[in-house]
């Protein structure tokens, strides 16, 4: 009888850790929501209030924009030979091998190319900045612009979401056109076909619903990288294990961000195809 009692009695217990685990669980997820949305309109209010931070602007496109062209460029390349090479045994069974480029481009275009750009951005970018915010939060720099009258957000955060937004659909543009590159390449192994006539039979199954939305999406998913990053690096807890903790989060919630918004995306595009 003591030990059933005992035996319900620690049920009990586990039961009430459970629910309270939960809720303390839904509590600090609404509370980091609820936080987020603040950090985010207070960048659009800071972004249209002078003055205007534009060296910084242009010194963190350079930083986020060329310093990433050759990851990329080469993650762009490696894509469009493995999509044909892999793509073009499938299509040959069937002896639809032209049909090769115009596969490969609305693949790449659409889809593929700026979710894994963006995810290798986010890995690069996100971390970059999470760390760097992160770093100037545990050193104190942050504290010391404020004391010295400068506005640390305006020049720290809003800079690097910006050139973020600005940059990343430019990357994306490089990397669709390396990777169909790539994918003339890949052809050539085994065929012979001219560089005019790849490009040509690429681009003939491309529409507008195919090129404009891929490169709408493409500034949300620079504005969520910048965003995630700067958020988790600005309010990184003290401490050396803050900048860490900082970096690793970012590049996972930017990357979490980039899926859901590609799928909201492609949700909306769907409706006016």
């Amino acid at each position: 009888m003591d030990n059933h009692d005992t035996n319900t009695q620690l049920k009990n217990e586990v039961e009430t850790f459970q629910k309270y685990a939960i809720v303390e669980l839904l509590k600090s997820f609404f509370i980091e929501i609820a936080s987020l949305t603040k950090f985010t309109l207070q960048f659009f209010k800071a972004l249209f209030i002078p003055p205007y931070e534009l060296n910084e602007t242009f010194k963190q496109c350079y930083i986020i924009g060329c310093k990433s062209l050759a990851l990329v460029g080469i993650t762009g390349f490696i894509m469009g030979l493995v999509l044909t090479i892999q793509s073009r045994p499938t299509l040959a069974a069937f002896g639809a091998e032209s049909w090769l480029p115009a596969m490969v481009s609305v693949s790449l275009i659409r889809e593929i190319g700026p979710v894994i750009t963006a995810l290798i951005c986010g890995g690069r970018i996100g971390s970059s900045i999470g760390a760097e915010l992160a770093s100037m939060k545990v050193t104190e720099q942050i504290d010391a612009m404020e004391v010295s009258g400068a506005n640390p957000f305006k020049y720290i955060v809003v800079t690097r979401i910006l050139a973020a937004t600005l940059m990343i659909p430019i990357l994306v543009i490089f990397s669709d056109a390396i990777a169909l590159f790539g994918s003339y390449l890949a052809i050539n192994m085994k065929d012979d076909i001219s560089f005019t006539l790849f490009f040509g039979k690429a681009f003939e199954k491309l529409d507008f619903l195919d090129v404009i939305p891929s490169l709408i999406k493409t500034f949300f998913f620079g504005f969520a990288i910048g965003l995630i990053g700067c958020y988790k690096g600005y309010y990184s807890e003290k401490g050396t294990q803050g900048v860490g903790t900082s970096a690793n989060e970012a590049v996972v919630f930017s990357s979490l961000l980039v899926f859901i918004m590609d799928m909201i995306a492609v949700q909306v595009t769907s409706l006016f195809s």
